[in-house]
Protein backbone atom coordinates (compact mmCIF):
# COMPACT_ATOMS: atom_id res chain seq x y z
CA UNK A 1 0.00 0.00 0.00
CA UNK A 2 2.78 2.38 0.93
CA UNK A 3 4.63 1.59 -2.32
CA UNK A 4 1.44 2.13 -4.32
CA UNK A 5 0.82 5.50 -2.68
CA UNK A 6 4.44 6.47 -3.28
CA UNK A 7 4.12 5.52 -6.93
CA UNK A 8 0.92 7.54 -7.31
CA UNK A 9 2.52 10.54 -5.64
CA UNK A 10 5.63 10.23 -7.84
CA UNK A 11 3.58 10.00 -11.04
CA UNK A 12 1.37 12.88 -9.95
CA UNK A 13 4.41 14.97 -9.05
CA UNK A 14 6.01 14.25 -12.44
CA UNK A 15 2.74 15.13 -14.20
CA UNK A 16 2.45 18.38 -12.28
CA UNK A 17 6.02 19.36 -13.20
CA UNK A 18 5.51 18.44 -16.87
CA UNK A 19 2.33 20.51 -17.01
CA UNK A 20 3.65 23.50 -15.03
CA UNK A 21 4.47 25.49 -18.15
CA UNK A 22 7.19 28.07 -18.62
CA UNK A 23 8.11 31.18 -16.68
CA UNK A 24 10.48 33.70 -18.22
CA UNK A 25 12.16 36.20 -15.91
CA UNK A 26 13.92 38.85 -17.94
CA UNK A 27 16.17 41.74 -16.95
CA UNK A 28 18.02 44.47 -18.84
CA UNK A 29 21.01 46.25 -17.31
CA UNK A 30 23.46 48.96 -18.35
CA UNK A 31 21.10 50.20 -21.04
CA UNK A 32 20.40 53.90 -21.52
CA UNK A 33 17.30 53.14 -23.58
CA UNK A 34 13.83 53.66 -22.10
CA UNK A 35 12.19 50.25 -22.41
CA UNK A 36 8.43 50.07 -22.81
CA UNK A 37 7.31 46.54 -23.71
CA UNK A 38 8.77 43.15 -24.57
CA UNK A 39 7.07 40.82 -27.07
CA UNK A 40 7.34 37.03 -27.04
CA UNK A 41 6.53 35.24 -30.32
CA UNK A 42 6.51 31.59 -31.35
CA UNK A 43 4.63 29.23 -33.66
CA UNK A 44 2.49 26.44 -32.20
CA UNK A 45 -0.33 24.34 -33.66
CA UNK A 46 0.20 25.94 -37.05
CA UNK A 47 -0.37 29.49 -35.81
CA UNK A 48 1.89 32.34 -34.73
CA UNK A 49 1.40 33.43 -31.14
CA UNK A 50 2.54 36.73 -29.70
CA UNK A 51 2.32 37.91 -26.10
CA UNK A 52 3.53 41.18 -24.60
CA UNK A 53 4.40 42.50 -21.18
CA UNK A 54 5.37 45.88 -19.73
CA UNK A 55 8.97 46.45 -18.58
CA UNK A 56 9.21 47.78 -15.03
CA UNK A 57 12.54 48.81 -13.54
CA UNK A 58 14.34 46.90 -16.27
CA UNK A 59 12.48 43.66 -15.54
CA UNK A 60 9.75 41.70 -17.30
CA UNK A 61 8.08 38.29 -17.02
CA UNK A 62 6.12 35.87 -19.20
CA UNK A 63 4.16 32.79 -18.23
CA UNK A 64 2.58 30.16 -20.44
CA UNK A 65 2.85 26.62 -21.70
CA UNK A 66 4.19 24.91 -24.82
CA UNK A 67 3.65 21.34 -25.99
CA UNK A 68 7.33 20.78 -26.78
CA UNK A 69 10.56 22.80 -27.01
CA UNK A 70 10.37 25.33 -29.83
CA UNK A 71 12.24 28.29 -31.26
CA UNK A 72 10.89 31.60 -29.98
CA UNK A 73 11.86 35.25 -30.20
CA UNK A 74 11.92 38.19 -27.83
CA UNK A 75 11.91 41.77 -29.05
CA UNK A 76 11.74 45.07 -27.25
CA UNK A 77 9.76 48.24 -27.88
CA UNK A 78 11.13 51.54 -26.60
CA UNK A 79 9.20 54.37 -25.03
CA UNK A 80 8.69 57.28 -27.36
CA UNK A 81 10.90 60.21 -26.27
CA UNK A 82 9.59 63.75 -26.15
CA UNK A 83 11.98 64.64 -28.96
CA UNK A 84 10.78 62.86 -32.11
CA UNK A 85 14.31 63.01 -33.53
CA UNK A 86 15.50 60.71 -30.73
CA UNK A 87 13.17 57.82 -31.65
CA UNK A 88 15.17 54.64 -32.16
CA UNK A 89 14.64 52.75 -35.39
CA UNK A 90 14.15 49.02 -34.76
CA UNK A 91 17.31 46.97 -35.22
CA UNK A 92 17.14 43.16 -35.31
CA UNK A 93 20.72 42.81 -34.12
CA UNK A 94 20.20 45.16 -31.18
CA UNK A 95 16.54 44.79 -30.21
CA UNK A 96 15.61 41.12 -30.74
CA UNK A 97 17.00 37.62 -30.43
CA UNK A 98 15.92 34.01 -30.75
CA UNK A 99 16.09 31.32 -28.09
CA UNK A 100 14.62 27.91 -27.37
CA UNK A 101 11.53 27.97 -25.20
CA UNK A 102 10.45 25.01 -23.07
CA UNK A 103 8.34 24.41 -19.97
CA UNK A 104 10.86 25.51 -17.36
CA UNK A 105 11.90 28.49 -15.27
CA UNK A 106 14.03 30.49 -17.69
CA UNK A 107 16.12 33.55 -16.94
CA UNK A 108 17.09 36.04 -19.65
CA UNK A 109 19.71 38.60 -18.67
CA UNK A 110 20.42 41.34 -21.21
CA UNK A 111 23.39 43.64 -20.78
CA UNK A 112 24.06 46.89 -22.66
CA UNK A 113 21.64 45.98 -25.45
CA UNK A 114 18.50 43.86 -25.41
CA UNK A 115 19.85 41.27 -27.83
CA UNK A 116 23.08 40.77 -25.88
CA UNK A 117 21.35 38.22 -23.68
CA UNK A 118 22.35 35.22 -21.60
CA UNK A 119 19.64 32.55 -21.34
CA UNK A 120 19.74 30.05 -18.46
CA UNK A 121 17.35 27.38 -17.21
CA UNK A 122 16.51 25.90 -20.61
CA UNK A 123 18.36 22.76 -21.65
CA UNK A 124 16.94 23.24 -25.14
CA UNK A 125 18.52 26.66 -25.45
CA UNK A 126 21.84 25.35 -24.10
CA UNK A 127 21.93 22.79 -26.94
CA UNK A 128 20.81 25.47 -29.39
CA UNK A 129 23.85 27.61 -28.48
CA UNK A 130 26.13 24.63 -29.11
CA UNK A 131 24.51 24.16 -32.51
CA UNK A 132 24.91 27.85 -33.38
CA UNK A 133 28.63 27.76 -32.56
CA UNK A 134 29.09 24.90 -35.02
CA UNK A 135 27.09 26.72 -37.70
CA UNK A 136 28.72 30.14 -37.27
CA UNK A 137 31.52 29.74 -39.87
CA UNK A 138 28.98 28.56 -42.45
CA UNK A 139 26.48 31.30 -41.57
CA UNK A 140 29.24 33.89 -41.90
CA UNK A 141 30.11 32.56 -45.36
CA UNK A 142 26.46 32.61 -46.39
CA UNK A 143 26.14 36.20 -45.21
CA UNK A 144 29.13 37.17 -47.35
CA UNK A 145 27.64 35.37 -50.35
CA UNK A 146 24.32 37.15 -49.84
CA UNK A 147 26.03 40.53 -49.78
CA UNK A 148 27.99 39.72 -52.94
CA UNK A 149 24.84 38.43 -54.64
CA UNK A 150 22.92 41.65 -53.91
CA UNK A 151 25.80 43.68 -55.35
CA UNK A 152 25.84 41.53 -58.49
CA UNK A 153 22.08 41.82 -58.78
CA UNK A 154 22.27 45.61 -58.53
CA UNK A 155 24.81 45.57 -61.38
CA UNK A 156 22.67 43.00 -63.30
CA UNK A 157 25.74 40.78 -63.48
CA UNK A 158 23.99 37.50 -64.40
CA UNK A 159 27.20 35.49 -64.71
CA UNK A 160 28.37 36.38 -61.21
CA UNK A 161 24.89 35.68 -59.84
CA UNK A 162 24.98 32.17 -61.30
CA UNK A 163 28.40 31.50 -59.78
CA UNK A 164 27.25 32.75 -56.39
CA UNK A 165 24.09 30.63 -56.62
CA UNK A 166 26.22 27.54 -57.20
CA UNK A 167 28.42 28.40 -54.21
CA UNK A 168 25.33 28.98 -52.06
CA UNK A 169 23.95 25.56 -53.03
CA UNK A 170 27.19 23.87 -51.93
CA UNK A 171 27.17 25.87 -48.71
CA UNK A 172 23.57 24.81 -48.05
CA UNK A 173 24.66 21.19 -48.42
CA UNK A 174 27.47 21.80 -45.93
CA UNK A 175 24.99 23.34 -43.48
CA UNK A 176 22.70 20.32 -43.81
CA UNK A 177 25.62 18.06 -42.95
CA UNK A 178 26.40 20.25 -39.93
CA UNK A 179 22.89 19.63 -38.62
CA UNK A 180 23.37 15.90 -39.21
CA UNK A 181 26.67 15.98 -37.31
CA UNK A 182 24.97 17.72 -34.40
CA UNK A 183 22.27 15.04 -34.33
CA UNK A 184 24.89 12.27 -34.23
CA UNK A 185 26.78 13.93 -31.38
CA UNK A 186 23.70 14.91 -29.37
CA UNK A 187 21.37 11.92 -29.41
CA UNK A 188 18.27 12.67 -27.35
CA UNK A 189 18.72 16.45 -27.50
CA UNK A 190 15.45 18.34 -26.92
CA UNK A 191 16.15 20.31 -30.10
CA UNK A 192 16.65 17.12 -32.12
CA UNK A 193 13.55 17.69 -34.26
CA UNK A 194 14.60 21.29 -34.98
CA UNK A 195 18.03 20.14 -36.16
CA UNK A 196 16.47 17.29 -38.12
CA UNK A 197 14.02 19.57 -39.95
CA UNK A 198 16.93 21.72 -41.07
CA UNK A 199 18.85 18.65 -42.17
CA UNK A 200 15.85 17.29 -44.09
CA UNK A 201 15.25 20.58 -45.89
CA UNK A 202 12.19 21.55 -47.89
CA UNK A 203 12.85 19.03 -50.68
CA UNK A 204 13.12 15.78 -48.77
CA UNK A 205 15.16 12.90 -50.16
CA UNK A 206 13.48 10.03 -48.26
CA UNK A 207 16.28 7.50 -48.86
CA UNK A 208 18.74 9.89 -47.20
CA UNK A 209 16.49 11.43 -44.58
CA UNK A 210 14.44 8.52 -43.21
CA UNK A 211 17.41 6.53 -41.81
CA UNK A 212 18.46 9.60 -39.80
CA UNK A 213 14.88 10.13 -38.64
CA UNK A 214 14.81 6.60 -37.24
CA UNK A 215 17.88 7.36 -35.10
CA UNK A 216 15.96 10.05 -33.18
CA UNK A 217 14.53 9.21 -29.78
CA UNK A 218 11.09 7.65 -29.65
CA UNK A 219 9.76 10.67 -27.78
CA UNK A 220 11.03 12.98 -30.54
CA UNK A 221 9.47 10.84 -33.27
CA UNK A 222 6.17 10.66 -31.38
CA UNK A 223 6.02 14.40 -30.70
CA UNK A 224 3.72 16.59 -32.75
CA UNK A 225 6.67 17.83 -34.80
CA UNK A 226 7.91 14.26 -35.19
CA UNK A 227 4.57 13.02 -36.45
CA UNK A 228 4.37 15.91 -38.91
CA UNK A 229 7.85 15.06 -40.18
CA UNK A 230 6.94 11.37 -40.55
CA UNK A 231 4.01 12.41 -42.74
CA UNK A 232 6.30 14.63 -44.84
CA UNK A 233 8.69 11.72 -45.34
CA UNK A 234 5.81 9.48 -46.41
CA UNK A 235 4.64 12.10 -48.91
CA UNK A 236 8.18 12.42 -50.25
CA UNK A 237 8.24 8.66 -50.82
CA UNK A 238 5.05 8.87 -52.88
CA UNK A 239 6.56 11.50 -55.19
CA UNK A 240 10.14 10.20 -55.33
CA UNK A 241 11.89 9.68 -58.66
CA UNK A 242 10.77 6.32 -60.02
CA UNK A 243 7.27 6.55 -58.52
CA UNK A 244 4.08 7.06 -60.50
CA UNK A 245 2.96 10.63 -59.84
CA UNK A 246 -0.28 10.74 -57.82
CA UNK A 247 -3.19 11.72 -60.05
CA UNK A 248 -5.17 14.87 -59.30
CA UNK A 249 -7.87 17.08 -60.79
CA UNK A 250 -8.14 20.85 -60.47
CA UNK A 251 -9.90 23.57 -62.42
CA UNK A 252 -8.25 25.75 -65.02
CA UNK A 253 -8.71 29.52 -65.35
CA UNK A 254 -12.17 29.01 -66.90
CA UNK A 255 -13.32 26.59 -64.21
CA UNK A 256 -12.91 23.47 -66.37
CA UNK A 257 -11.62 20.38 -64.46
CA UNK A 258 -8.24 19.13 -65.67
CA UNK A 259 -6.72 15.79 -64.60
CA UNK A 260 -3.04 14.95 -64.58
CA UNK A 261 -3.89 11.55 -66.09
CA UNK A 262 -5.18 13.32 -69.23
CA UNK A 263 -1.54 14.08 -70.08
CA UNK A 264 -0.57 10.40 -70.35
CA UNK A 265 1.38 9.67 -73.53
CA UNK A 266 3.46 12.85 -73.18
CA UNK A 267 6.42 13.98 -71.14
CA UNK A 268 4.87 16.52 -68.79
CA UNK A 269 6.37 19.00 -66.34
CA UNK A 270 4.18 19.67 -63.29
CA UNK A 271 5.20 23.22 -62.42
CA UNK A 272 4.30 24.54 -58.94
CA UNK A 273 4.40 28.35 -58.89
CA UNK A 274 2.41 31.49 -57.98
CA UNK A 275 2.01 35.02 -59.28
CA UNK A 276 3.38 36.39 -55.97
CA UNK A 277 6.53 34.22 -56.09
CA UNK A 278 9.51 36.24 -57.38
CA UNK A 279 11.82 33.26 -58.07
CA UNK A 280 8.95 31.54 -59.90
CA UNK A 281 8.44 34.53 -62.18
CA UNK A 282 12.18 34.68 -62.84
CA UNK A 283 12.17 31.00 -63.83
CA UNK A 284 9.12 31.29 -66.10
CA UNK A 285 11.09 32.45 -69.21
CA UNK A 286 13.19 29.26 -68.97
CA UNK A 287 10.05 27.10 -68.88
CA UNK A 288 8.57 29.08 -71.79
CA UNK A 289 11.73 28.47 -73.85
CA UNK A 290 11.64 24.73 -73.06
CA UNK A 291 7.95 24.43 -73.92
CA UNK A 292 8.32 26.26 -77.21
CA UNK A 293 11.27 24.11 -78.25
CA UNK A 294 9.78 20.71 -77.39
CA UNK A 295 5.97 21.12 -77.40
CA UNK A 296 5.72 19.57 -80.87
CA UNK A 297 7.89 16.61 -79.86
CA UNK A 298 5.70 15.24 -77.07
CA UNK A 299 6.46 17.65 -74.20
CA UNK A 300 3.88 19.60 -72.22
CA UNK A 301 3.62 21.64 -69.02
CA UNK A 302 0.89 21.66 -66.38
CA UNK A 303 1.09 24.69 -64.12
CA UNK A 304 -0.27 24.41 -60.57
CA UNK A 305 -0.62 27.81 -58.93
CA UNK A 306 -0.50 28.45 -55.19
CA UNK A 307 -2.23 31.80 -55.59
CA UNK A 308 -4.41 33.12 -52.81
CA UNK A 309 -8.23 33.00 -52.55
CA UNK A 310 -8.49 36.64 -53.61
CA UNK A 311 -5.72 36.35 -56.20
CA UNK A 312 -7.44 34.98 -59.31
CA UNK A 313 -7.05 38.21 -61.29
CA UNK A 314 -3.34 38.45 -60.35
CA UNK A 315 -2.90 34.78 -61.30
CA UNK A 316 -4.46 35.29 -64.73
CA UNK A 317 -2.53 38.54 -65.28
CA UNK A 318 0.76 36.78 -64.46
CA UNK A 319 -0.11 34.01 -66.95
CA UNK A 320 -0.60 36.60 -69.69
CA UNK A 321 2.36 38.78 -68.68
CA UNK A 322 4.76 35.81 -68.59
CA UNK A 323 3.27 34.25 -71.76
CA UNK A 324 2.46 30.92 -70.10
CA UNK A 325 0.38 29.40 -72.90
CA UNK A 326 0.14 25.88 -71.46
CA UNK A 327 -2.60 24.56 -69.14
CA UNK A 328 -2.85 26.24 -65.75
CA UNK A 329 -4.88 25.00 -62.76
CA UNK A 330 -5.45 26.13 -59.19
CA UNK A 331 -7.96 25.91 -56.35
CA UNK A 332 -6.73 29.29 -55.06
CA UNK A 333 -6.06 27.94 -51.57
CA UNK A 334 -2.55 29.41 -51.28
CA UNK A 335 -0.23 26.99 -49.39
CA UNK A 336 -3.23 24.72 -48.71
CA UNK A 337 -3.64 24.00 -52.42
CA UNK A 338 -4.86 20.40 -52.44
CA UNK A 339 -2.27 19.24 -54.98
CA UNK A 340 0.57 21.03 -53.18
CA UNK A 341 -0.45 19.42 -49.88
CA UNK A 342 -0.67 15.99 -51.51
CA UNK A 343 2.81 16.39 -53.04
CA UNK A 344 4.30 17.78 -49.82
CA UNK A 345 5.25 21.13 -51.36
CA UNK A 346 7.00 23.35 -48.79
CA UNK A 347 8.59 25.89 -51.15
CA UNK A 348 8.20 27.13 -54.71
CA UNK A 349 9.22 27.04 -57.48
CA UNK A 350 9.22 23.24 -57.62
CA UNK A 351 8.57 20.90 -60.51
CA UNK A 352 8.28 17.21 -61.42
CA UNK A 353 9.08 15.78 -64.84
CA UNK A 354 6.96 12.75 -65.80
CA UNK A 355 7.46 10.24 -68.60
CA UNK A 356 4.54 9.21 -70.89
CA UNK A 357 3.49 6.58 -68.32
CA UNK A 358 3.25 9.12 -65.51
CA UNK A 359 6.47 7.99 -63.81
CA UNK A 360 8.52 10.73 -62.17
CA UNK A 361 11.91 10.92 -63.91
CA UNK A 362 13.18 14.24 -62.57
CA UNK A 363 12.56 16.85 -59.86
CA UNK A 364 13.30 20.55 -59.55
CA UNK A 365 14.84 20.86 -63.00
CA UNK A 366 15.40 24.54 -63.64
CA UNK A 367 17.24 26.69 -66.13
CA UNK A 368 19.89 24.86 -68.14
CA UNK A 369 19.35 21.68 -66.12
CA UNK A 370 15.83 21.37 -67.56
CA UNK A 371 17.09 22.05 -71.08
CA UNK A 372 19.82 19.41 -70.69
CA UNK A 373 17.30 16.81 -69.49
CA UNK A 374 14.94 17.52 -72.38
CA UNK A 375 17.76 17.33 -74.92
CA UNK A 376 18.56 13.85 -73.59
CA UNK A 377 14.93 12.79 -73.95
CA UNK A 378 14.33 14.18 -77.43
CA UNK A 379 17.70 13.71 -79.11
Amino acid sequence: MRKSMLLVMTVFSHFAIAQSGFEISGSVSNSNALLDKVFLSYAMDGAMRTDSTVVQDGKYTFKGSVKEPLLASLRVKYKEPADAKSIKAFSVRRDAFQFFLENAKIKVASKDSFSNALVTGSRSDKDYRVLLIGLKPLNDQMSQLSTAYMEARTKKDEETMKLLDAKADKLQDAMRMAYKTFLSANVGSPIGMYAFRNFAGWDINPSEVEPVFLTLSESARNSQAGQEMAERINKAKRVAVGSVAPDFTQSDTLGKPVSLSSFRGKYVLIDFWASWCGPCRQENPNVVAAWQQYKDKGFDVLGVSLDQPTGKERWIKAIHDDKLTWTQVSDLKYWKNDVAVSYGIQAIPQNYLLDPNGVIIGKNLRGEVLQTKLRELFR
